[in-house]
């Protein structure tokens, strides 16, 4: 009798043991050692209203990569596109309208796939289907890019949700001047990051996510004519004239030469053989402000999976809306129209105020 009651307590204290651990695991895994997030973010924003949100998204994108692993380079590119010009708002995904050109036209967009609006589209639709419209665009896409890394090999690693739409989309000249050139150097890349936020370990783990997708070759054509960059390997250097015979050419090559489909630290393994694919690539192993950086990366892959994660987490976080500001789009490409009417029937109010 006194051997049962001990084995039932013995299984109630390893019972409430596990409770205890697994809850302190769940907190760790959603705060500790990672990045502050802003006001108006959570690590649980939808777990009551939208649970089911993060394996909708999963499980959708397990089937596109399935069909395509492409396809999750470019919804990771999309989410860098967003954030960088005027922060994760969605409003890269904005149409056009008669006042302007749209974000997503501009030049450095041009290149962005069109089948990654149509995904983060259709995964809007499914999650405002199953909950509501109540979770927005850019929240989807920082899923999204998350599940791309994730799926093509990466880390798994938690993202604060909770960022509203924006209104506005960008001008193309804003979104030049926010998105670096892949002839940019190291000094360039460096100056502009570090104006949001980041430090030289940063740049060189963000620069890691062109360990996936496709390059065209204007991108990179500078560095073989007229003349071939010196810093480049002369194997590599020609194997892209044969894929880029002409400085102009349309076509495209792998931006990782070793495992160009997997999320993984060959990218920096390629700088290391001098076999970079950008200007702004390989010039993070020339300078010696980075290549310490981009050695230990090469050489041990959870360094990169672990800076990695902070890097993006906090690039998932610039100049967020969140509460009040901005809205949930009905539709990714569109404004909403009822926010507009109010927006004008508020403008009218304030004018007619005004004047009496």
């Amino acid at each position: 009798m006194a051997s049962t009651s001990v084995s039932s307590s013995f299984k109630l204290l390893f019972v409430y043991s596990l409770l205890f651990f697994s809850q302190y695991f769940i907190v760790s895994s959603k705060g500790q050692g990672l990045p502050p997030i802003v006001k108006g973010l959570s690590w649980t924003f939808f777990d009551s209203s939208c649970p089911q949100l993060q394996s909708i998204v999963r499980k959708r994108l397990e089937k596109v990569f399935k069909d395509d692993i492409g396809q999750a380079a470019g919804l990771l590119r999309l989410h860098f596109h967003d954030c960088f010009v005027q922060g994760c708002d969605g409003s890269v995904m904005l149409d056009g309208s008669a006042g302007g050109p749209s974000e997503k036209t501009a030049i450095p967009n041009q290149t962005l796939r069109k089948e990654s609006f149509k995904i983060i589209e259709d995964l809007r639709e499914r999650v405002h289907k199953e909950c509501g419209r109540i979770v927005s665009c850019s929240d989807i896409a920082a899923l999204a890019a998350r599940d791309a890394v994730v799926l093509s090999g990466g880390p798994n690693y938690v993202v604060p949700l909770g960022r509203r739409d924006g209104l506005n989309f960008a001008t193309e000249t804003a979104t030049i001047d926010n998105l670096v050139a892949p002839t940019a150097n190291t000094t360039t890349l460096l100056t502009r990051l570090a104006t949001k936020g980041f430090d030289a370990t940063d740049v060189v783990a963000l620069s890691g996510a062109h360990t996936i997708g496709i390059s065209h070759c204007g991108s990179f054509t500078e560095r073989l004519y007229p003349n071939q960059d010196s810093t480049m390997d002369q194997t590599f250097a020609n194997n892209l004239k044969r894929s880029c015979p002409k400085a102009d050419s349309n076509n495209t090559v792998n931006m990782d030469v070793r495992t160009p489909n997997v999320f993984d630290n060959k990218y920096y393994v390629d700088l290391m053989n001098r076999q970079g694919l950008f200007t702004s690539d390989q010039d993070l192993f020339t300078d010696q402000r980075t290549r310490g950086i981009v050695t230990s990366f090469g050489t041990d892959q959870k360094v990169f999976f672990d800076k990695f994660v902070i890097a993006m987490i906090k690039m998932g976080q610039l100049n967020v809306s969140t509460g009040g500001q901005g809205e949930i789009r009905a539709k990714c490409s569109v404004r909403n129209k009822n926010k507009l009417l109010v927006d004008v029937v508020e403008g009218l109010e304030k004018t007619l105020a005004a004047a009496f």
